[in-house]
This record gives C-alpha cells, sequence and structure tokens, in this order.
C-alpha cells in the first residue's frame, strides 16, 4: 500500500483491486452498474457514483468497528450503512470499477454540529480524527470528494448537501443552511492507495478514551439507532 502526503503522484498505484477494494466483487459490479446507467463520460460516472455512494448508503457514526472485511467495498454495500471511511473508501472501490484512479484520504476534523448522544461516546471530544474522504483522478485532474452524509441525514439537520459536479472539489460546508459553523478542517493527512485501516487503528488509540476503542475493537460500538433521529438536539439555541 502507497502512502501520499497529499493528492497522489503515482497513478498506477491507485488503479485495479485491493484487498478492500474488491471490484470484480458481483455486489460491486451490480452497485456500479446500477448507479452510472448509461453515463459515458468519465466525469458522468464518477458523479452518479458519488450520489449512489452519498445516499443509498445511509451514514452511520455509530456502528463503528475495526474488524477488516466491514471495510471491503462489497461489505459496505451489503450493510446499506457506513460512517465516513467506509462510504469514502467504497466509492474509491467504485470509481476504479470503471478504470478512474482512486485513493482514500483522511483528516482531522472538527464538526460544530456534533449531537451531545456522539459527543459524550467520544469520551468528550469534539474532534473527529481520521475523517475519510476520497480522491478521484477525472479527465487527469485529482479531486477531493466527501460521499458521507446522506441526503436524508442533510435535510434533518438543516445542513447543505455535499454536491460534486465531477470538476471540483466537494467537501463538507464550512456553514450549515442557517449560516451557523458547520465542519471546520484542520489536518490533512494526505491518501491511501488502499484502506489505511492500521493507521486508523493507532490514531483511535491515541486519540479516543480506551472505552471507545474497546467497543469499535470489538464491533460492539452500535446500538444507538438511526444518527439522524437526533436532529434538532444537536446543539442549544444560539450556540
Amino acid at each position: 500500500m502507497h502512502h501520499f502526503d497529499g493528492l497522489p503522484d503515482a497513478t498506477e498505484a491507485c488503479l485495479g483491486p485491493t484487498e478492500f477494494f474488491d471490484i470484480d466483487h458481483p455486489v460491486v459490479r451490480r452497485f456500479v452498474a446500477q448507479a452510472i446507467g448509461d453515463a459515458a463520460t468519465e466525469r458522468d460516472r464518477a458523479v452518479r457514483l458519488f450520489y449512489a455512494v452519498r445516499d443509498r448508503i445511509r451514514y452511520d457514526p455509530y456502528r463503528i468497528t475495526l474488524d477488516p472485511a466491514a471495510y471491503r467495498a462489497s461489505s459496505v454495500i451489503e450493510a446499506g450503512h457506513g460512517w465516513c471511511v467506509p462510504k469514502a473508501g467504497l466509492l474509491a472501490a467504485c470509481a476504479r470499477s470503471v478504470g478512474i484512479a482512486s485513493a482514500v484520504g483522511l483528516a482531522d476534523v472538527v464538526n460544530h454540529l456534533n449531537t451531545e448522544k456522539l459527543r459524550q461516546r467520544m469520551g468528550g471530544v469534539d474532534v473527529f480524527y481520521d475523517h475519510g474522504y476520497s480522491a478521484l483522478r477525472i479527465d487527469g485532474r485529482w479531486v477531493k470528494v466527501v460521499p458521507a452524509f446522506n441526503i436524508e441525514l442533510c435535510e434533518r439537520f438543516g445542513v447543505r448537501p455535499t454536491e460534486f459536479d465531477g470538476e471540483h472539489d466537494a467537501l463538507y460546508q464550512e456553514h450549515d443552511a442557517q449560516g451557523r459553523r458547520h465542519m471546520q478542517y484542520l489536518t490533512d493527512h494526505g491518501t491511501w492507495s488502499d484502506m489505511p485501516l492500521a493507521q486508523i487503528r493507532e490514531d483511535f488509540a491515541r486519540h479516543y478514551p480506551r472505552s471507545l476503542l474497546s467497543a469499535v475493537e470489538s464491533g460492539a460500538s452500535g446500538d444507538a439507532g438511526r444518527f439522524e433521529e437526533e436532529a434538532g438536539a444537536q446543539r442549544p439555541p444560539g450556540h
């Protein structure tokens, strides 16, 4: 697996199947075919894949595991939910399945619309370490794309959905639909040619409470239902 300090500078390393990007799996092939439809250009295919991953795979920050099998593209599709990292990996895998070079990036962000329930689970930490994004090489140019928040969640929380035109970066919005601070990027750790699960495990152990890490490693971290049901209680008015 290759790590790049920024966007990839070795396209060949970002093509083809990997342990996590199981692009030849029938589940992945079917998902991709349904998503791209009759799209013929690289740009159009990338856009359709983005929206399929964004909205068909529900964002779920509660059912996080460090089991490698859960991060395979086929597994994410079959589960129908995932947090930002597996969703970024899925989009990267789908892109590769149609010949688009791709990678997974990690960045640290502050989510100003974090819910109290999720904040407590994170041990009071407001920084989301190792937030995942996809890097796609479209028409000879790399872009950063975040397919994490599905449209239903955005509507519930009053957050502008991340839109992608196949040409420009599609990152989280700095402010929500009401002008409140939403997402603040702190540090970008670069990109990887496959899922950097060992790096994520190491960073979680460094930054989050042991209770959360133990739950994540055992696969017992999720009992909280649908994250979007917490809309309206994410922070007090005027905060």
